[in-house]
């Protein structure tokens, strides 16, 4: 059991949530693959094991961010369609909820390759996603 209170693994029926700070990760009516890239640094993609709550999450990203950025929306998706393409939620705990998405493919000496494959993933996971409006 983690700190928060939630199990250890992330069940497949669980959703989890990924906070979208710029237009070019949505559109009026979908979540854009870009939304679900990892961050290079790290090579996963952060959410929270939040479902659906947008006030809670509001609350998360207050508490978690630097207030340099602006929570615009969220994409939930279900664990089990990210697993579904290969890749892992791992629970990342602190923050409290806090997941990442894990197993991006690094292709150190094909970045083009890495950057189609990534953009595959990640398209097929904002596929799945609903997109919530703030």
């Amino acid at each position: 059991m983690l700190p928060s209170g939630l199990p250890d693994h992330v069940d497949d029926q669980e959703n989890v949530s990924r906070f979208l700070t710029s237009s070019s990760q949505f559109n009026s009516t979908m979540v854009k693959p870009s939304a679900f890239l990892p961050n290079p640094i790290h090579r996963n993609a952060s959410v929270f094991r939040i479902d659906n709550e947008p006030e809670r999450l509001r609350k998360v990203w207050q508490e978690t961010t630097s207030g340099e950025r602006q929570l615009k929306g969220l994409a939930i998706v279900r664990v089990a369609e990210v697993r579904r393409v290969q890749l892992e939620i791992l629970a990342d705990e602190p923050p409290p909820a806090h997941a990442n998405i894990e197993g991006w493919p690094w292709i150190e000496s094909d970045p083009e390759l890495q950057k189609a494959r990534q953009k595959d993933l990640a398209t097929q996971v904002a596929s799945c996603a609903q997109l919530v409006l703030l």
